[in-house]
């Protein structure tokens, strides 16, 4: 395999449909070939979304992984080594990719997640953001557009904020004053 091919810079397809995934979704979805392909499919979105949160302020940190294994660990029923896998190549596929394959893999995880996962997820961005004990302004914009990307209505993803209220920079009373 050239080097080309392993980073996904080799032929990388064009989105053809609805269902047309992205290249960061098939490279984690090669790595969990051992599962069954849909759900595999379904943990390559929720960990590049994952990612996507954890980058949203340029850096992602040592515990945002930390959270991200945990997560994909309990939400996709991983063992530690699957997850630590599908972190880092979400990480990598996303500082690469970031930009294009945002909406795709978004969109994607709309069409085949149920309204409960997509519940699931949007809690999931919010623990991996507060993995520094705190939510910065940026990390939250972008857990909304997520949220609206993946058909949440704005007061679902109020009602899952609030459970992380202590952790909003922007409503924390050392930031206040």
């Amino acid at each position: 395999m050239s080097i080309l091919t392993f980073l996904g810079l080799a032929g990388r397809p064009e989105p053809t449909s609805s269902s047309a995934e992205t290249e960061a979704v098939r490279e984690i979805v090669g790595a969990l070939d051992r599962i069954e392909e849909e759900r595999a499919r379904f943990i390559a979105s929720f960990g590049y979304i994952l990612s996507r949160v954890a980058r949203a302020d340029q850096v992602i940190t040592p515990e945002e992984t930390q959270v991200m294994e945990r997560v994909l660990v309990k939400q996709g029923e991983l063992s530690p080594d699957q997850a630590a896998v599908v972190v880092k190549i979400a990480k990598m596929r996303n500082e690469l990719f970031g930009g294009t394959d945002n909406f795709l893999v978004t969109r994607e995880f709309r069409r085949i997640a149920t309204q409960d996962q997509k519940i699931a997820l949007l809690d999931c961005l919010f623990a991996v953001s507060a993995a520094s004990d705190d939510i910065s302004m940026v990390e939250n914009n972008q857990i909304r557009q997520i949220a609206s990307e993946i058909g949440l209505e704005h007061g679902e993803f109020i009602q899952v904020r609030l459970s992380w209220k202590d952790r909003l920079s922007v409503l924390r009373k050392d930031a206040l004053g």
